[in-house]
């Protein structure tokens, strides 16, 4: 008791007023700085139980469980932070969005993905999620593809995470809690994971599966693992610890590594970590690619898109058993979110996880084909029954006999937590549409080709996507592009003007054709040209019963005279125009005198008189329909009958 006194009084001496709440939350605050969510939650919910309401509270609620993947019951939480009208920051609303699909509100959750992108224009997730606004349709045309049902192997703990290997289905499994000194994970509570192997039957099932080897166990996880074709070596992600040694990052954090072992005899032995891990990043979750000369990994190492998150990476793996340097697999497939579990068919189709997609809810699976040049298809939602509202992942199939599985925590027909999924395709994922871009630049007057131009290729938003020079023929070929897209090919040369054109991509295979004309800065004249036109000059007005020179005509008449000027061999004809009223002869004489008068405007301001001939035209060459014979009356507006008085100057000699 004089203990205790003693503390209140140095506490009221301090000036500190303590209470419970703020107590357990300090407590929870630490659980959850550890990412020992189960206890933080435990905490958090008793303090808001009491009423205790606070952006803090309610937001590391709807993380410790977000970050659990209790997506219903993070949704809870996040409604009550977004009920608060409080500022928060943007990550919050593709979390709230992600939350409000697993309990099946797609609308609510749409207007958060927009406020998002209100607020995160350049995230890849937004950007993604604004130019898909039709997902859900696009999602119901992928879905009905398979049969599903509950593989038979779970338990009431997490399994996932499943491997081909000789006769056995290789998985993860917390199942293992019978052993005194069996560890649990802060995380989730559970025992850390170990491999297990399951036998399949004659009839398709499975025996009782049973831990996959002792030599690979540790104290800490052991999961996703990939094997190769000979059955002699396995890739497989575990924790930072080999040879009875654990690593910690800067913060204390025992992260994920990548581990290869090999067979000998009936033993998995020589356990070395992968050369690129890091104490400071995860990677794990390894995939293969067909010829085995490419590993495909998850991971948040630098150059990650999703920074915390994680990435798609390859390396590739050398025949001295040495690796390349990783590789990001680029903003297509990866985003700010989460990109994980990898898997490469022998079609070189890459399967994975992701929630930075539009999808159902949390993680769905997505397909693209991984192509020869290196680069990536379009990327596909699976559909359902394989994805569902809550986190479906580590997608596994056998393309010969189209059996495979996945691994979710969709509530239906599931035993707790993770389990995984036996299923069969029985209609495959359309392929996708391939079409190549190619074309020609041409003089707009003569169609000639026009030889390197420099010719560059956007799309619809004006991002660059690829830049190159027209052959000796002119053509151009951009390869393979996108369908069902809008592109811009915009082509320029000097000496003409740049020209853009707008290419519609169709959906469906083949070739597509396209024609950029230029335009010569200078135009190329030749005889019976009308210079108006090549130059630009304005019609040159007169105003009625007058062939005076206005203002307006002199300004026109000076573009003439300078390309008379600059040309000294040119001779110009010039043909002046009346409109229609008055007789016919008396037109044609007031446009004789018209063009006259400009002749003379020309000869007084420097021009030859040898080089300048003329006539008028009267009414007879009339540009509309404002004619008035035979009654010398007509309906046109003084603006329509003005174009009627017009000169034109037409090259006779070059």
């Amino acid at each position: 008791m004089r203990t205790k006194i003693v503390v209140i009084a140095a506490l009221l001496l301090n000036g500190f007023l303590v209470n419970a709440q703020e107590v357990k939350t300090s407590k929870a605050d630490k659980n959850y700085d550890k990412f020992a969510y189960v206890d933080a939650v435990k905490t958090y919910e008793k303090v808001a139980e009491k009423g205790h309401k606070s952006v803090e509270v309610f937001q590391k609620l709807g993380n410790a469980y977000y970050f659990q993947s209790k997506l219903e019951e993070a949704n809870k939480w996040y409604t009550e932070l977004f009920a608060m009208n409080q500022e928060v920051e943007s990550e919050l609303y593709f979390r709230y969005a992600q939350t409000l699909k697993a309990v099946g509100d797609y609308k609510k959750a749409d207007q958060m993905m927009e406020k998002f992108y209100q607020k995160s224009g350049t995230d890849n997730r937004a950007r993604i999620a604004k130019s898909q606004k039709d997902y859900l349709a696009e999602i119901k045309k992928n879905s009905g593809r398979y049969r599903i049902q509950n593989a038979g192997i779970n338990s009431e703990f997490s399994d996932y995470g499943t491997a081909f290997y000789k006769d056995e289905l290789v998985f993860a499994s917390a199942r293992d809690t019978g052993s005194i000194s069996s560890r649990k994970h802060s995380w989730t509570n559970q025992s850390y994971t170990n491999l297990y192997g399951a036998k399949v039957t004659d009839n398709g099932n499975f025996e009782s599966p049973e831990k996959f080897s002792k030599s690979v166990s540790s104290r800490y996880h052991e999961s996703t693992a990939v094997f190769t074709q000979d059955g002699n070596t396995m890739y497989f992600t575990r924790n930072n610890f080999n040879n009875g040694k654990k690593g910690r990052d800067s913060e204390r954090t025992i992260l994920l590594k990548l581990y290869k072992a090999t067979k000998e005899g009936d033993k998995w032995t020589n356990v070395t970590e992968l050369p690129f891990n890091s104490n400071e990043y995860s990677v794990a979750h390894p995939a293969l690619s067909a010829d085995e000369k490419t590993l495909y990994f998850a991971s948040n190492m630098p150059g990650t898109i999703g920074g915390e998150q994680s990435d798609i990476f390859k390396v590739s793996i050398n025949a001295d058993g040495s690796y390349g340097t990783p590789e990001n697999l680029g903003d297509k497939i990866n985003t700010e979110g989460r990109e994980t579990f990898p898997y490469v068919t022998d079609n070189n189709e890459l399967y994975f996880a992701s929630d930075g997609h539009p999808g159902l809810g949390g993680l769905d699976v997505f397909v693209t084909q991984l192509k020869d040049d290196g680069s990536v298809g379009s990327i596909k939602n699976v559909g359902e029954p394989v994805n569902s509202k809550m986190d479906d992942f580590a997608f596994l199939i056998d393309n010969k006999t189209k059996n495979g599985f996945v691994s979710s925590n969709r509530k239906e027909d599931n035993l707790g937590y993770d389990d995984i999924y036996k299923f069969t395709e029985i209609l495959p994922i359309p392929k996708d549409c391939e079409q190549l871009l190619t074309g020609i630049v041409v003089d707009e007057e003569s169609q000639e080709p026009i030889d390197n131009a420099r010719v560059v290729l956007y799309d619809s938003s004006e991002n660059k996507l690829k830049e190159l020079t027209s052959d000796a023929q002119g053509k151009y070929d951009f390869g393979k592009v996108d369908c069902d897209t809008k592109l811009k090919i915009r082509a320029e040369k000097p000496t003409y003007n740049t020209n853009e054109i707008s290419v519609t991509i169709p959906n469906e295979s083949g070739v597509t054709d396209s024609k950029v004309a230029l335009e010569l800065t200078e135009k190329r004249l030749k005889i019976g040209d009308s210079i108006n036109t090549a130059l630009n000059i304005d019609i040159i007005y007169f105003d009625l019963d007058k062939s005076n020179i206005r203002p307006d005509a002199a300004v026109e008449l000076a573009k003439v005279l300078i390309f008379m000027t600059q040309n000294p061999t040119v001779k110009i004809d010039v043909r002046s125009h009346t409109d229609c009223r008055q007789t016919a002869a008396y037109n044609l004489a007031l446009s004789d005198r018209r063009a006259k008068s400009t002749i003379a405007w020309l000869i007084k301001n420097g021009i030859a008189a040898d080089r300048l001939t003329g006539r008028g035209y009267g009414e007879s060459q009339l540009v509309n329909d404002c004619g008035c014979e035979p009654t010398n009356e007509s309906n046109c507006t003084e603006e329509q009958h003005q174009k009627n008085r017009r000169s034109m100057f037409i090259i006779k000699s070059l």
